[in-house]
């Protein structure tokens, strides 16, 4: 008896063998794929749980210090002597002066402390070169020491980075790592501390950042701008003072 159809069923064709391999391949990277997003977040998930540990440490460390110097500021006043607070170790710069008849010399430290515009803002690790640096460049800049609230708060607000001699803002903690995972700098809270403890990497550190650029204080600057901030005006070392410009400016 002849068949009821002319038409080939799904077993009697062959599928080419192109096309075989074309789907095992497809079959193959998918299953890859897969693996690739299972071990990322995996990963991504313990780097989460460092990253939490080393903030909590690093939140303990700030109160611990904070507690021993009310304690010792106590201790002196019971005892009726001074407390004398410890030297800074790192100063917050900022340029309040533009280019007009600037001297070759302040005008190549400008550069050098990357302050090429006005009201730019550097971090500055205190040292006795930098501090003859800053003292040749006093009447351009203004400094001071930043404690940790503006330190956070500038990388958090007005953070950005160099990345391939770009500026890319620190969005995410990858950027960071990309960059600064070699020292042992993975997200932000770690790029906080090293800057606010002047930390063994504070020089990859601040040169990771871009210098800040903030804008002018609110309210504005005061009337002798020009002169120095102990004489009424803004310019030169105004110590912890510098958090109150920093909020103004931020």
């Amino acid at each position: 008896m002849a068949p009821s159809t002319t038409v080939p069923t799904v077993s009697d064709i062959e599928v080419p063998e192109t096309l075989l391999k074309k789907r095992k391949q497809n079959e193959k990277a998918r299953e890859e794929r897969l693996a690739a997003a299972t071990a990322a977040r995996k990963a991504s998930k313990a780097k989460r749980k460092v990253i939490f540990k080393r903030a909590e440490s690093y939140v303990k460390e700030y109160l611990s210090k904070e507690k021993e110097e009310i304690r010792l500021k106590r201790a002196a006043r019971t005892s009726g002597d001074f407390y004398v607070p410890a030297e800074a170790k790192v100063y917050f710069v900022v340029r309040i002066r533009g280019i007009n008849e600037i001297a070759p010399k302040p005008r190549k430290i400008l550069q050098l402390l990357r302050l090429l515009q006005i009201n730019n803002g550097v971090f500055v690790k205190v040292t006795k070169a930098t501090q003859q640096m800053l003292r040749l460049v006093e009447p351009y800049i203004t400094y001071g020491e930043p404690n940790i609230k503006s330190v956070r708060e500038l990388l958090y607000k007005r953070g950005y980075g160099k990345v391939n001699r770009q500026r890319i803002p620190l969005t995410n903690n990858a950027i960071i790592e990309e960059s600064l995972g070699k020292y042992d700098i993975l997200s932000i809270e770690d790029l906080v501390h090293e800057i606010a403890t002047a930390g063994p990497n504070f020089k990859q550190a601040s040169n990771f950042l871009w210098p800040f650029k903030l804008s002018n204080p609110n309210g504005g600057w005061r009337t002798r701008k020009f002169k120095h901030f102990v004489q009424g005006g803004d310019f030169g070392d105004r110590e912890a003072n510098i958090n109150k410009l920093i909020r103004q400016m931020n």
